[in-house]
């Protein structure tokens, strides 16, 4: 990405210059990250215009484009993981996994994320809040000591949550995001990640209550509208969100 870009503009800047074509994002499929300075958002996006680029255009940004059928590609291939990030554009167009989600261009300062920890029980869901100020969902940032630096996202996390509860009892698991925000303009180029996470007990017993809250800066609102609860209970499940992989 360069500066002042959302993250679609830099998509099509980059279809553009390096294959000739012209396309419109249809979801995202994958986020990777290694710690805030290296994050790669995977699209599944369709072509709309423009001209296949051919060995006369090469240039420094590719030598030429071609369509390859998906079980015989191009050999010495430049990276490997590319294979991986095919197959999964191919799974979601036979059978979506998450519904279509794209990246909501709202400014942001840092690069972030913004908590849905959630405890279940039968059909009963209690989502963790800020309790400081207004009522809203916890938001971390990456630290700068080289462990998290090298951790990411999920130590960023487990640390947020060793703050309000006591951990070794439980059982936590980061299931992928819900959604984005980023703008990339007017010296907002921070991005937020909306991050699902479970939170359960390692024995639950006849544990019906989620596990109690340190302190007064967070505590559990139960989640009693019922479409909400619908479409949490839904992901929660089904694992219907994008992935996040390291």
């Amino acid at each position: 990405m360069e500066p002042g870009e959302t993250i679609v503009e830099a998509l099509q800047r980059e279809v553009k210059e390096e294959a000739g074509l012209h396309c419109e994002p249809v979801t995202l499929l994958l986020v990777e990250e290694r710690g805030p300075s290296w994050i790669r958002f995977v699209f599944l996006a369709r072509p709309t215009g423009g001209i296949l680029k051919t060995s006369k255009e090469a240039d420094a940004e590719s030598l030429q484009a071609a369509w390859y059928p998906r079980i015989s590609l191009p050999t010495p291939l430049r990276a490997h993981d590319i294979l991986h990030l095919v197959e999964l554009a191919a799974q979601y167009r036979q059978q979506a996994r998450h519904p279509l989600i794209l990246p909501q261009e709202l400014p942001c300062s840092v690069v972030c994320q913004r908590l849905v920890a959630a405890f279940t029980n039968v059909q009963t869901v209690w989502v963790l809040v800020g309790t400081v100020g207004m009522p809203h969902l916890p938001i971390t940032a990456c630290g700068f000591t080289p462990m998290e630096q090298r951790g990411g996202i999920k130590v960023a996390v487990l640390r947020l949550l060793q703050e309000c509860l006591t951990l070794h009892n439980l059982a936590v698991e980061t299931k992928g995001l819900l959604g984005l925000q980023h703008l990339g303009k007017e010296h907002t180029d921070g991005i937020c990640l909306n991050v699902l996470v479970t939170v359960a007990f390692r024995n639950p017993g006849i544990q019906d209550e989620p596990p109690k809250v340190l302190g007064e800066n967070y505590s559990w609102w139960k989640v009693m509208e019922g479409d909400l609860q619908t479409q949490l209970l839904q992901k929660l499940q089904e694992s219907s969100v994008v992935p996040l992989n390291r």
